[in-house]
């Protein structure tokens, strides 16, 4: 009987693990910080509460209940968790390159919460991102929104339950690239990355109608109706069409931008997001008009032609065009601090502050669909927040705790020093060969030779 009990009672706790068990929540209550709310000014000498992971009561004076921990930020500077619009840390390898739509694979089934890499980015402040198939196909696969519970052993705690689903989509030089050059296969040129986009969305149609066709035929008499074949790939983008997917899509020139928008006019689509967006400042009237906004890079073009042309304003040019504008990583380094990166655009374009804020909290935020919860300082929504020991702006802002759904999960103080190294057990670390000139040697002075590798690389 007693064996019995205990296996009834493993098998509940692994139901409950797999069943998605309560993501814990934590009380916090920091004291006495500069509240950068983003959306409601800044706040002097204000209270922050945060109680069963949501902000209870923003104000001067407050108390909080006794299984609270209250953190004294005097002199610091309080902002909301910081999101990243494009990310791809913390997954495996994220392009399913086989065809140029493959929207029926999905990111959240290859999602590593073990990645230290969430440590750092929370150490950035960074405590959302979303994590995004690659950019090697037309239309790719469905994305997933990360909340950083680093220390989980669960993938799917990981997961943000009220985000929306997205998708990525890519435009240029990838798809081209890889299909069209690699495989022989369309896409090979812009013209038939758009054509696999249209012809994608009228095959999605053409689904749907079969479906119509057999729900109206099942409910009648005698019926004998065959219910056509489930395709995966033709659903997800007919949820699409829908809108019940946001697009995320890879994107640099003007010219290719405005022909996606024109395209997802055609097919009553408007929840669409364009990420990079490097010529985006020569389209932004409609990138206002018609998308949901534009995630770019604050200085990084011309690693490849098609992104020769861009410019450092783009981020403001955007945003002063009404553009929902926000300043993505792409990358698991400068995830690590995208409050500098935001900080940029007040050196070019002269952003204010609430405005250059925006860009890495509210204006992402919007992006996911997430506004409602999370993306500033305001009551109700989401603990997700950042101490800093400067104004965030600043060159010298380092961050000193971030918070989670009220739960800490970076702390400066309680750092250790093994989680800063960065080593990665997939890449290969070369022999270490030193050459010298023989010639050189003789005059007594040493020269390396182009390509000698003085240390290992981890």
């Amino acid at each position: 009987m007693r064996k019995l009990t205990y296996i009834i009672c493993s098998l509940c706790l692994i139901a409950t693990q797999h069943l998605g068990a309560q993501t814990p929540k934590g009380n916090v209550l920091i004291k006495n910080a500069t509240v950068l709310t983003v959306t409601q000014g800044t706040l002097e000498n204000t209270d922050v509460w945060v109680q069963d992971g949501i902000i209870k009561k923003v104000g001067q004076d407050l108390s909080a209940s006794k299984d609270a921990e209250t953190i004294d930020a005097t002199g610091k500077f309080l902002m909301p968790g910081i999101i990243d619009a494009h990310s791809h840390l913390a997954l495996d390898v994220v392009n399913e390159a086989t065809a140029p739509i493959t929207a029926e694979v999905a990111i959240a089934d290859v999602i590593n919460p073990f990645d230290v890499g969430i440590y750092r980015a929370l150490a950035g402040g960074t405590t959302i991102a979303h994590g995004l198939h690659g950019s090697a196909n037309a239309i790719g696969g469905q994305s997933i929104t990360m909340k950083y519970r680093y220390g989980t052993r669960n993938p799917s705690d990981l997961i943000m339950k009220e985000a929306p689903r997205t998708i990525k989509f890519a435009l240029g030089e990838n798809p081209t690239r890889v299909h069209g050059q690699g495989k022989n296969i369309q896409p090979r040129t812009r013209m038939g990355v758009e054509a696999i986009i249209r012809n994608g969305f009228n095959e999605a149609l053409q689904y749907e109608k079969k479906w119509e066709a057999y729900n109206q035929a099942k409910g009648q008499k005698n019926s004998k109706a065959v219910p056509p074949a489930y395709n995966l790939r033709l659903q997800t983008l007919a949820d699409i069409l829908n809108g019940e997917i946001i697009i995320h899509c890879h994107s640099y020139r003007a010219d290719e931008i405005y022909m996606l928008i024109n395209v997802c006019r055609d097919f009553g689509v408007d929840k669409l997001v364009f990420t990079h967006v490097n010529e985006g400042f020569k389209v932004a009237p409609e990138l206002a008009k018609y998308t949901m906004g534009a995630s770019v890079f604050s200085d990084w073009w011309a690693y490849k032609f098609e992104v020769y042309y861009s410019t450092a304003y783009n981020a403001a040019i955007l945003t002063e065009n009404g553009v929902i504008t926000s300043i993505n990583s792409d990358s698991d380094e400068l995830i690590r601090h995208l409050y500098h990166e935001a900080a940029k655009t007040q050196r070019y374009g002269g952003l204010s502050d609430e405005q250059a804020l925006a860009l890495i909290t509210i204006n992402p935020a919007k992006q996911l669909g997430i506004d409602e919860y999370v993306g500033s300082i305001e009551e109700g929504k989401q603990g997700d927040l950042v101490i800093f020991d400067h104004h965030p702006l600043s060159v010298y802002a380092v961050p000193q705790m971030t918070f989670v759904d009220g739960i800490k999960q970076f702390d400066i103080n309680e750092d250790k020093d093994d989680q800063r190294l960065k080593v990665s057990p997939t890449e290969r670390v070369e022999p270490v060969y030193l050459q010298v000139e023989e010639e050189s040697c003789m005059h007594g002075v040493e020269l390396f030779t182009e390509g000698t590798v003085l240390h290992h690389s981890y």
